[in-house]
C-alpha cells in the first residue's frame, strides 16, 4: 500500500466514513461553507484548523432574516421622504446598529445623529417641515400642531397666499421639548404659538386634516382664530387678523366660548370679541361674556388707534367702530 499521508480527521479508508464519498462530499462542503458565509442559517461553523464541521443549534433568527423582516415593516410603516428617529426605529426593534446598515445599504439616508429619512427610488425626494411635524408628532410623542396663520391657510379659511419659503405656525408647550434637530431643520422658518395662556386644549380643539399628502394635526378653526389673535403684534398684523376674520362665518359659538373661557389673556380675550361682532357674524351673538375673563382698565393694541369703549382697546382707524358701537349698544 502506498504510504498516503493525511493530516485531517477524515480517513478515506475507513469502511464507515464520516462523510458522503469523495464527489460528493466536496459539494456538501461547498454548499455548507456558502451557506455559512452568506447565510448562515444552518447553524453551521466550519474548523478550518481541525479540517471538520462543527454543528451547533440551528436558529431561525439570524441578521439577514432579521434586516429582511423588519426592512418590510419599515417600508410599510413609512413613505418616500418620511423622517425616521432612531428612537421610535428602538421601540419597533430596529437597533442602532440595523438602522446603520439600511444606511449603508441605501434604505435610509441620514440626516443627522439619529435622524434620518427614507429616500424614493430616484433618490431626489427630501423631507419638508410636514415631514418633520408628522416625526415629531407621531414618532417622539410631543403634543405639537399646526396652529395659526397655517392651520387657518390649509384649511382653506385664509386668501393669502405665501409667495416665499412659507413660514410655518406651530403649537406647543415648550419649543424647549423639541429637539434639536426639529428647531434647525434646514431650510424652514417656525413661529411658535406657546398656547400658554390657556388651561388646557382638549382633543376636541384639535383636527386631523391632509396637508401635502399626510395627515397632521391641526387647530380647529375657533383654536386658529384664537392663535391669530394672540400673535397680533409679535407676528401678524391687526389689519391681517381683521381680514381673516370677515371670512371666519361658520365658527362654532361652543367652541370658542370654551375657548376663551380658558385664556387667561385679557387682550387676547377682548379683541377676539370685537372682531367677532365687528363683522356681526351670527355666532358671535350667541357667546356669553360673562364667563370671559375681560379684566379692567384700557389695553392700547396698536399706536394711534381709535379706542373702543365697549372693550376698551384701541384699534386701527380703517374699522368701522362707530358702526360697531351701533350693533351692540
Amino acid at each position: 500500500m502506498n504510504n498516503w499521508i493525511y493530516r485531517g480527521n477524515w480517513n478515506p479508508w475507513r469502511r464507515k466514513p464520516r462523510y458522503p464519498a469523495s464527489g460528493s462530499a466536496i459539494l456538501f462542503l461547498a454548499a455548507l461553507v456558502y451557506q455559512e458565509v452568506k447565510f448562515n442559517t444552518l447553524g453551521v461553523k466550519i474548523d478550518t484548523t481541525a479540517n471538520q464541521l462543527v454543528y451547533t443549534k440551528p436558529y431561525i433568527h439570524t441578521m439577514s432574516v432579521k434586516m429582511s423582516s423588519k426592512l418590510n415593516w419599515l417600508v410599510t410603516h413609512t413613505s418616500p421622504g418620511a423622517i425616521v428617529v432612531q428612537h421610535w426605529l428602538t421601540e419597533n426593534g430596529v437597533s442602532y446598529s440595523l438602522a446603520q446598515k439600511y444606511a449603508q445599504t441605501g434604505w435610509l439616508k441620514k440626516l443627522c445623529s439619529g435622524v434620518y429619512y427614507r429616500p424614493d427610488a430616484k433618490g431626489e425626494l427630501k423631507p419638508n417641515w410636514v415631514d418633520a411635524i408628522q416625526a415629531v408628532d407621531m414618532q417622539l410623542h410631543v403634543p405639537i400642531h399646526l396652529a395659526g396663520l397655517s392651520s387657518l391657510t390649509h384649511q382653506g379659511l385664509s386668501h393669502y397666499l405665501q409667495l416665499n419659503r412659507e413660514q410655518v405656525w406651530i403649537g406647543v408647550d415648550n419649543r424647549q421639548s423639541l429637539p434639536k434637530w426639529f428647531r434647525e431643520f434646514p431650510y424652514q422658518d417656525w413661529f411658535y404659538c406657546g398656547n400658554h395662556k390657556l388651561v388646557t386644549i382638549p382633543e376636541k380643539d384639535l383636527k386631523t386634516i391632509t396637508v401635502k399628502g399626510k395627515e397632521l394635526t391641526v387647530s380647529c378653526p375657533e383654536l386658529a382664530a384664537y392663535e391669530v389673535v394672540d400673535a397680533i403684534g409679535k407676528q401678524i398684523s391687526f389689519e391681517h387678523v381683521a381680514e381673516l376674520f370677515q371670512g371666519l362665518v361658520n365658527l362654532s359659538p361652543t367652541k370658542v366660548q370654551t375657548i376663551l373661557e380658558r385664556s387667561h389673556s385679557i387682550q387676547t380675550n377682548r379683541v377676539f370679541l370685537f372682531l367677532s361682532h365687528h363683522y356681526g357674524h351670527q355666532w358671535a351673538k350667541r357667546l356669553d361674556e360673562s364667563g370671559i375673563k375681560l379684566g379692567s382698565g384700557k389695553r392700547q393694541v396698536v399706536k394711534n388707534g381709535r379706542y373702543n369703549e365697549r372693550y376698551r382697546i384701541t384699534v386701527p382707524d380703517i374699522l368701522s367702530i362707530k358702526n360697531v358701537e351701533h350693533e351692540n349698544g
